[in-house]
């Protein structure tokens, strides 16, 4: 019989490519999404499905369907996304986080909740490893993420101690491919616009500052390996790539990529802005069997590619 799942931000970036995934194994699949950063064109492939279903709806708003799965992605990821609604954002992670979970309560579904690298702050300790508190400004700017998602975290740790509920937790690095929003401000996806568009490169601060990029296929197989665990392993677990890059050399890396004769030019540093991040995936690659596999250079030229079809 198909599994029914329940992907919360399933027209996102990530969420997306996850329908997809899911549908292509056979599954049946609920994409639950109010569209304010997810894209209908991201989906549009899967409306003809009888194995799909489209739910537009607010996360913070309590709701309720028949699953057997769920996959918690719903949440603004980029700074320019998080940072326009502060209070809107903090609510998608903690009102959203409790909304699934009592979903999972009464339908006794298996629940992962994609958490992120942020909870990790502005590292002090590094590479990051699962066990390491972090080092989170609670009243910065990003805060409304990144303490969103670390409550988020806490919240799937009691439901799971307290009611027994089934959780996994993962906590996703950089990742990167196509269905990225061409304005969300993110790294990579700034640099090729730019690059492709001709336009300067801005590079925030003196470019020194570091980032580990996995491709999207990675992180799926990361996520769907998560999901299949005993459920006595609720994690948390890093999923990333270890491959270290700073931001001034990815810049360089695209613009060989792409043959862009634009130019390099800084700006000033955002606020908490993390100095380095690297995931230590030691626990990844012994419960799940799992790391990446998609070089840099490999994924860039998907990702550059998808996004000369776009601009």
């Amino acid at each position: 019989m198909k599994k029914r799942i329940l992907v919360t931000g399933g027209a996102g970036f990530i969420g997306s490519h996850l329908c997809k995934r899911l549908l292509a194994e056979n599954n049946r699949v609920i994409c639950l999404d109010n569209f304010f950063t997810g894209n209908k064109t991201n989906i549009s492939p899967f409306l003809s499905n009888p194995d799909f279903q489209l739910i537009e709806h607010d996360i913070t708003v309590p709701f309720e369907v028949e699953v057997d799965e769920i996959y918690n992605l719903a949440c603004p990821a980029s700074p320019i996304h998080y940072q326009y609604d502060p209070v809107k954002t903090i609510k998608a992670s903690v009102l959203g986080a409790n909304n699934v979970l009592e979903l999972a309560q009464r339908t006794k579904a298996k629940v992962l909740q994609a958490s992120t690298s942020e909870v990790y702050g502005d590292p002090i300790i590094h590479p990051q490893q699962e066990n390491y508190w972090g080092n989170v400004n609670p009243i910065g700017l990003r805060s409304c993420y990144d303490e969103g998602k670390r409550c988020a975290e806490t919240l799937f740790m009691d439901f799971h101690r307290y009611y027994g509920v089934n959780i996994k937790i993962i906590r996703i690095f950089n990742t990167y491919g196509p269905n990225m929003q061409k304005h969300d401000g993110r790294v990579i996806s700034n640099f090729i616009v730019q690059a492709l568009q001709g336009r300067d490169i801005t590079i925030y601060g003196v470019g020194g500052q570091t980032r580990s990029f996995q491709y999207i296929s990675d992180l799926l197989d990361g996520m769907i390996k998560m999901m299949a665990t005993e459920s006595s392993f609720t994690g948390p677990i890093n999923l990333g790539n270890p491959c270290e890059i700073t931001i001034t050399d990815i810049a360089k890396t695209i613009l060989k990529l792409t043959g862009s004769q634009s130019q390099l030019i800084h700006a000033a540093l955002p606020p908490d802005d993390p100095a380095q991040r690297r995931p230590d995936i030691s626990l990844a690659k012994t419960k799940l069997n799992w790391e990446p596999h998609i070089s840099l250079e490999e994924g860039l030229k998907e990702t550059i590619a998808y996004f000369r079809t776009i601009l």
